[in-house]
């Protein structure tokens, strides 16, 4: 039992078993982890794997030259591999360096490129997207983009074919995010870069039948022709693809697919088939389980937020500022879409003719816009700036303009 054997002989084990090679596999990783004068002097590769045998059954433990070769293999520290685990309460920047030493050490070798590498990548992938909502897209790019590359070159060298899936499911994610971020950083002008990497996210998601992935992808992609082409049609022909893709597998992404389905019909003044797939969007989202596909990307407020959206378009003010009043009460933890409420529900205040509370919410949406540069909120305050120059003399409208033009110059 595991629990029998010394420490370090379970994570030889653990760590060979999570990358799926056998013994003899192990035995040709540590051959070939070894430089030109250690190989040498290395003994043949039978009497390699009865040493792996008796280290992984905890009779000795691996000295050098096995004990280096081992941590070149895994890609870990000595420590890490033979010493005591780091414990959770140890310094943060012990328990980051490991990962990182694997992946250079993987990135340097890609034919050892096994599970554990993936799972790295990916758990760094997804804390960018944790941190999107909060700071600028262009803070994040640079970083994004070294991930995405990774991601493609080690899928040219990866042998398992289970390796490859994981890597396949990685690109997915990692084009998508891409998509999102250079769409941000550009305030959403740069569509052509944007659409390229969504198209690359979408090829990945049916190469592995991933319907929810692939609705993400085309989602957004819906976004691009909705927002800044203002191309009703197509962004409706691509957010009704998305919900059809992802709802076998995400109610999440189908209910949210149906919000923008909404808002297409709302831009082509269709408001009886608004209203219908806003109800149809409800409908998922009451229906949706703690582990659905895309339940990080749930958010109660996003039906009203959506709604109120769809009535400003359907230029039914009243309603719509009660919807997106809501909404953004309840969007204190995603700043970047709590920005975009704002700036819409500034727009439903001065359609109703109340300036007063139409530029406080304006303020409120630059407070945010301030922070986390947000191509979708920048967009909206602007606009919202646009309509208020028939008051452009009144001091309350000015001071909104010194800070557009704050913002204009920073």
């Amino acid at each position: 039992m595991d629990t029998e054997l010394p420490p370090w002989a379970v994570r030889l084990r653990a760590e060979r078993r999570s990358r799926l090679w056998s013994q003899k596999e192990m035995a040709r990783r540590l051959v070939e982890a070894a430089d030109n004068e250690t190989r040498k002097c290395l003994p043949a590769r039978e009497t390699i794997v009865r040493r792996i045998k008796a280290y992984e059954a905890g009779h000795n433990q691996p000295r050098d030259p096995y004990r280096l070769l081992y941590t070149r293999a895994f890609g870990v520290s000595e420590e890490d591999l033979f010493g005591e685990r780091i414990s959770p309460s140890n310094d943060q920047e012990a328990r980051e360096s490991l990962p990182d030493e694997r992946l250079n050490y993987v990135i340097e070798r890609p034919g050892s490129v096994d599970l554990v590498a993936v799972a790295h990548l990916r758990e760094r992938i997804h804390a960018l997207a944790a941190r999107y909502d909060k700071v600028s897209a262009a803070s994040l790019l640079v970083e994004a983009g070294r991930y995405f590359g990774q991601v493609a070159f080690l899928r040219t060298h990866a042998s398992s074919s289970l390796v490859q899936r994981e890597l396949c499911t990685v690109e997915v994610e990692a084009a998508t995010l891409m998509g999102q971020l250079v769409w941000d950083a550009s305030q959403r002008r740069d569509h052509a870069t944007t659409r390229t990497y969504l198209a690359q996210a979408i090829a990945a998601a049916r190469q592995i039948r991933d319907g929810a992935a692939e609705g993400h992808a085309l989602l957004r992609m819906s976004f691009v022709a909705l927002y800044t082409e203002k191309k009703p049609q197509v962004a409706l022909d691509l957010a009704l693809q998305a919900a059809e893709r992802a709802g076998h597998t995400s109610l999440v992404l189908r209910g949210l697919g149906l919000l923008h389905v909404a808002e297409a019909y709302a831009m082509l003044g269709r408001r009886s088939d608004c209203e219908q797939a806003l109800g149809e969007a409800e409908t998922c989202f009451e229906q949706i389980s703690p582990v659905d596909a895309a339940i990080e990307m749930f958010s109660p407020a996003q039906h009203g937020r959506l709604a109120g959206s769809c009535y400003l378009l359907l230029n039914d003010a009243k309603r719509a500022e009660s919807m997106l009043e809501s909404a953004a009460q309840s969007l204190r933890d995603r700043p970047k879409s709590q920005a975009i409420v704002l700036g819409n529900l500034a727009l439903a205040r001065l359609r109703q003719g109340d300036l007063e509370m139409a530029a406080a919410s304006l303020h409120a949406a630059i407070d945010l816009v301030e922070t986390t540069r947000g191509g979708g909120g920048l967009n909206i305050v602007f606009s919202a700036g646009r309509e208020l120059q028939p008051w452009r003399e009144m001091p309350i409208v000015r001071n909104v303009y010194d800070r557009l033009f704050a913002l204009v110059a920073a």
